[in-house]
């Protein structure tokens, strides 16, 4: 082979070295697009867990709050029936 052959074989070596290189670039660079897309979507679902986790919270508050109320009420009416009773029995 002459040294013209040579030095095109080496520019070809070469060439394919580079657009090797660049494919592994490109597809390392489509990779990590993937991974951040499917990281923001993951952001996506925990804030919209968080969002419907604080509303349950919020919802059972209310409801032990009620139950608490009607809970003193309940005593109250069971104290006042009992005094009701006593009264009756010691007539």
């Amino acid at each position: 082979m002459t040294p013209d052959g040579k030095t095109v074989d080496g520019a070809l070596g070469h060439l394919k070295a580079a657009l090797s290189s660049l494919e592994n670039a490109i597809d390392m660079r489509f990779e990590r697009e993937r991974d951040q897309g499917e990281a923001e979507d993951e952001v996506r679902r925990v804030h919209a867990d968080r969002s419907r986790l604080a509303h349950e919270l919020d919802q059972s508050e209310f409801r032990a709050n009620r139950l608490e109320e009607v809970n003193r009420e309940v005593s109250r009416r069971l104290v006042t029936a009992m005094e009701t009773i006593r009264a009756v029995l010691d007539r």
